[in-house]
């Protein structure tokens, strides 16, 4: 192999192979493929290629100290049969992506001189921020093509895991908040509470089932419900009450979610009827990092649930999904080291 200012160029009988076969590189004409230190060491341990020398590894990392993250991922997409094709190759073939993209993928039966890429990747550290309006903004810009948004998350010992992120717009059968039945709750006699909520203890003839928990003397309202009953006005809110009214105008039932991990479950239809489909976390209460988001989503999905992170874009909320593919798109480490 030769050094190329984008990388390594192979020039050996596999290189036509390489290409038509798994679209691994950048076809260069007669100098042979072009391949990303990553790709190098993908071909070297999956398809019997020389190092370009003895000590090529150990200058690899010095020159990108991701290079190794970089080839587990792509040992984990292309093993199972993913074509991959890295961002700055994806111009040359006339592929469009977004600039966040790390690389776009192709299912096993595809092409990339034939098809458009059904994903388009990123990956993360497990250690890495978690900046929610970035991945909205590019989870967004992905799907509008009709593209699944993955994200490849790798933590310490080079183990990898696929999640997939999107813009969830969760409804429900319950209707509107009612104003009227807002200052019917507002007119009745409340204690306050240790936890910063309140007691109501008349509870008879209730109007709204969505609002408060029933309880023997009464009926409870957590601190953030609460606040959305007795403020003046709704630039007093909180953002959790706004997020709370949010959900609430979307037909939802709100309960507190704090076994899950979250701020609230969210039901869809009257409780008892069928389990919450979504889980809710309070912004100020979200992981930080990728390593806490892998966390909060698995226990999601453990549960059939659905982890939904709210952020605010104008005056609207919107929530975003990280979640855990289908079975069958789960890529990861064919074998653990």
């Amino acid at each position: 192999m030769e050094k190329h200012p984008e990388g390594w160029i192979y020039s050996g009988q596999a290189s036509e192979r390489l290409w038509s076969k798994s679209a691994i590189g950048r076809p260069m004409g007669e100098l042979g493929l072009l391949l990303s230190g990553a790709e190098v060491i993908f071909c070297h341990e999956h398809r019997h290629i020389d190092l370009p020398h003895s000590d090529w590894m150990a200058e690899a990392v010095m020159e990108n100290t991701r290079i190794i993250d970089e080839a587990s991922i792509i040992e984990a997409l292309r093993v199972p049969g993913n074509k991959i094709v890295l961002r700055n190759n994806l111009s040359v073939l006339g592929v469009e992506s977004s600039h966040s993209t790390w690389a776009a993928r192709w299912p096993s039966d595809k092409h990339p001189r034939e098809k458009e890429p059904v994903s388009e990747i990123r990956w993360f550290h497990a250690s890495a921020e978690l900046d929610i309006e970035d991945l909205q903004a590019w989870a967004d810009e992905v799907t509008s093509i009709n593209r699944i948004a993955e994200v490849i998350v790798v933590d310490d010992e080079t183990s990898v895991v696929t999640y997939r992120v999107s813009i969830e717009s969760p409804r429900g059968d319950m209707g509107d908040l009612d104003e009227a039945s807002i200052g019917n709750i507002r007119d009745r006699e409340f204690k306050p509470l240790a936890n910063g909520g309140v007691i109501i203890l008349d509870a008879n003839l209730w109007p709204e089932e969505r609002i408060g928990i029933p309880h023997p003397n009464g009926r409870m309202l957590d601190s953030i419900t609460s606040e959305l009953i007795y403020s003046d006005g709704e630039e007093l809110f909180s953002m959790g009450s706004s997020i709370l009214v949010d959900l609430l105008s979307r037909g939802l039932h709100c309960r507190p979610g704090f076994k899950y991990g979250t701020r609230w479950r969210c039901y869809d239809r009257p409780l008892g009827e069928e389990h919450a489909p979504w889980l809710v976390v309070h912004p100020a209460e979200a992981p930080s990092d990728w390593e806490g988001a892998c966390l909060a989503s698995r226990l999601a999905s453990g549960v059939g649930k659905t982890w939904l992170h709210p952020l605010q874009i104008d005056d609207s909320w919107v929530y975003l999904s990280i979640s855990r593919p289908p079975p069958d798109s789960r890529w990861s480490n064919p074998n653990r080291r």
